[in-house]
Order: C-alpha cells, then structure tokens, then sequence
C-alpha cells in the first residue's frame, strides 16, 4: 500500500539475539518513504535450539524458530524417530534420485513435512551414555532447549533442567506438557483432543442438539506452539538483561484455558456457562452459516447499520431493520430462530455464487465455506504466495504453507526441506569434533 511508511533499520550484523539487543547494537531508524520492501536480516541467526519434541505442539514452536534463522538441531529416535513420521498415508512420492543411505526409510509422511522445515535431523539414543554425553555436548553449545517429555522424565536420563542449566548455565529450557510441572496432573500426557475435552473447548462445539465435537485440526497442539515460541522468544530477551537462564512450563491445558478468551470471561464475570450454538454466536444475530441452493455461506451482521444492509439488499425486507423483533441486536438475539428460518428461506432460492456477487462490497461480512482445495486456490493464496515449493532429498519437488508473517513485505525463507530421518547426524558430529571412525562405531553400536 503507497500509504505506508516504510521503515528500514539499519543495524550492525551479530551473531544471536541476545547480541542484536545489546546497548549500541542497533543504531536509529532511518526512514525511507520510497524505497524498496527488502525484508529483514533472519532475527535469530546465530542461535542454536536443540529440539526434543515430538508430535505438534513443540515442533510448532521449534519451526517457528527455525523460521527466524535458528540453527534447530531436532534430536529423533534412533530406529523411528518423531511418531509423525509414521502417520501415514498421505505421504510424499519417492523420487529414483533419492539417497540411496535413506532407502530402508518408509516415505516421508504429510503429517511431518507440515512442521519440520528448516531444521536439521540426528538420531541419538541417549538412554545410553554414549548417546547421553554427545546430547550433553549439544547442550553445553545450545541457547534454547526444547522439549515435551512427561514432566521429570528427562531428569531420569540426565537432561532435566537442573542437569542441563549445569552444563550451560544460560540455557532457555522450554518445558511443553500436558498440564504443567506442578498440580496433580503433572504426571498426565497431553493430548490435544483429551485437553480439548478436560478444558471446555470440546463442550462449546458442535450443533446445539448434538454432541460435543472436536474442532477440526489440532488447535491445542498449535496454540500451545504459539505460546511455547512467544516465551522462548521473552527468555531470550531475559537472558539479555540477566545472563541468565529460564525454565519455561508450558502446557496444553493452561493454553487451552487462555484460548477460552470471552466464553471463560462470562463465567467468571457473569456465571454464564458456555454451551453449543454449531456456526453460530452466542450473542450476535445472524452470524453463523448458511444453506444456499448448492452450498453454503457465512454471514456475519454484527450491528444494527450491518444488518440494515443485509435486511434491504440481500433479503430484500427493507420492514426488518424496523420491527422491534429484530431492529437491535438484543432483540435479534431473542428471537434468533425466527430470523434465522426467514434468511435461511430467503438464501436458499439462489445459488452460492449469486449470493457472493450480491454481497461484495455491500459493507456486510461474508465468506463462502471452501473445501480444502477451494482454500488452496482462493485467489488470496496466490497473491500473496502463501504456498512455496521446496526441493526435498527423496521426495523431490513438494508444497509447503508458507511462513504466516511477512516482514517489510517479505516472508522468512525456507531455506530447509523438512528432513529425513538422521540425515545431519554425521554432519553435527562432526560439528562436535566426532571422527568418521568415532561415528561409524557409535552407528554400529546403535547409539546413533
């Protein structure tokens, strides 16, 4: 947009985060109306994450540091690896090409590739103490740690946060659970449909006559990602200001609890429990879906001028936004069920597509319900070059989403495809000072 400032630091070059926000690190701000979006330098080159997670929620976190330049170093088991590596199919087609070392591998699976990119892969069984002094040794390098063992487990191996904070004693160590590192759940696993269901989401969703339902992706799983990323990302600026370390206890059910947003408010303001409205809001009329003649349509009318629009274009009943049943939002509210059956009579008459060119640029909030591939070539998509093609080693050329976040009107590149199983084993080895004897006897031992 011409409107914008457009604003570019120009900052000396450092090694990590902690160094970028040093006093004198990085100089004012020089504004440049007319120049070029260039992006920005990756914020957290330099810092090294050792990433012991598995699953969704930590690889989130762990991908969204990768993203921003962190060299991630994700340690797998040594015969499996991540359990996603198993989940499939789908899966990516193997290409002739690939590396003939990874050919007993099974292929690579979808459900991995979504949250693995810009990371490196080793296999190391640390239960023993071969494999348990080289990930000492990727501790004693790392900035961040990060991982989602049962709360204490690690501590039987050595590589509790009271062992690794001895060997680096400025260490971010990022804790993710099911339900935090105290209270009597501490010991529990976390899985998102199970803290979906513990922690009220479960209860809030689905039709108002049917049963609880799950939402469709694991929202738990990411969020707690989300919040896991956004700590790590404070304890560096803590470290900073302490050069010290930080424990971080971040859990599924805590971040569910948060995500609960205005639905955990009525209850503790008001006592109003939450209950099942399907599409719909529990205090806005109409805002939910529906039916048209061959599909279906999101509206949202979420005050009185909105609904003026909707009631005389859409529904052509100019007497609506009058009618005391329904001329506030309190009143639709009270008599939802007559307003939604007339709308629903009303839309569907007429195709989605009649109904989508009559409410652009009315001023009314709308959006058609698209499949998965309707998502993928909404026009939005390509704009703004939401899926990127990354040339992996076995599976060649795949699509990925794209980072979520542009900076200065450019996205963090993938510089990484997702990889396969141990293959920078060797190549971080040798980074700690291994010999290829030393590693080929450790592969022979199955300590890697």
């Amino acid at each position: 947009m011409a409107s914008l400032l457009l604003r570019r630091a120009t900052r000396l070059q450092c090694s990590s985060l902690a160094r970028l926000l040093a006093p004198g690190c990085v100089r004012a701000l020089n504004v440049d109306h007319g120049a070029p979006l260039q992006g920005i330098p990756p914020p957290l080159q330099g810092v090294k994450v050792l990433d012991l997670t598995r699953v969704l929620a930590g690889p989130t976190a762990t991908m969204l540091l990768a993203d921003l330049g962190a060299d991630v170093i994700k340690v797998e088991e040594v015969s499996r690896g991540d359990d996603t590596r198993s989940w499939y199919p789908p899966s990516a087609p193997l290409t002739p090409s690939a590396p003939q070392e990874a050919s007993h591998l099974p292929p690579e699976s979808a459900y991995f590739l979504a949250v693995n990119r810009n990371k490196r892969s080793i296999t190391v069984n640390f239960k023993e103490p071969e494999g348990l002094e080289i990930v000492h040794k990727l501790v004693k390098e790392a900035d961040v740690l990060v991982e989602n063992f049962i709360s204490g487990k690690l501590a039987e191996f050595g590589l509790g946060w009271e062992d690794c904070r001895k060997l680096n004693p400025r260490l971010i160590y990022a804790s993710i659970t099911g339900y935090g590192q105290t209270g009597p759940f501490r010991k529990a696993a976390g899985y998102d449909v199970i803290v979906e269901a513990e922690a009220g989401l479960m209860h809030i969703t689905g039709e108002p006559d049917g049963p609880p339902c799950k939402v469709g992706v694991a929202v738990t799983d990411i969020a707690t990602g989300l919040y896991a990323h956004g700590a790590i990302m404070a304890a560096l600026l803590s470290r900073q200001r302490t050069g010290q370390g930080v424990w971080i206890d971040c859990n599924l059910f805590e971040s569910q609890l948060a995500g609960l947003a205005n639905i955990a408010s009525n209850y503790l303001i008001a006592g109003q429990q939450g209950s099942r409205h399907g599409t719909a809001h529990p205090s806005i009329v109409p805002y939910q879906v529906f039916p048209c003649k061959d599909g279906f349509i999101m509206i949202g009318a979420g005050n009185d001028k909105q609904f003026k629009l909707f009631a005389e274009k859409i529904l052509e009943r100019s007497d609506l936004p009058t009618d005391p049943r329904f001329s506030t939002n309190k009143a639709r509210v009270a008599n939802r069920k007559e307003l939604v059956s007339l709308i629903t009579d009303t839309l569907q008459k007429e195709g989605r597509d009649h109904w989508i060119e009559k409410l652009t640029g009315l001023g009314v909030p709308f959006g058609p319900i698209n499949d998965i591939g309707q998502t993928f070539t909404h026009p939005q998509v390509a704009a703004r070059q939401m899926v990127t093609d990354v040339e992996h080693p076995r599976a060649g050329k795949i699509k990925l989403v794209s980072p979520a976040v542009t900076y200065n009107g450019k996205r963090m590149p993938i510089a990484r495809p997702p990889p396969y199983l141990s293959q920078h084993t060797r190549e971080v080895l040798t980074e700690l000072g291994y010999s290829g004897e030393e590693i080929e006897r450790l592969r022979e031992k199955k300590i890697i």
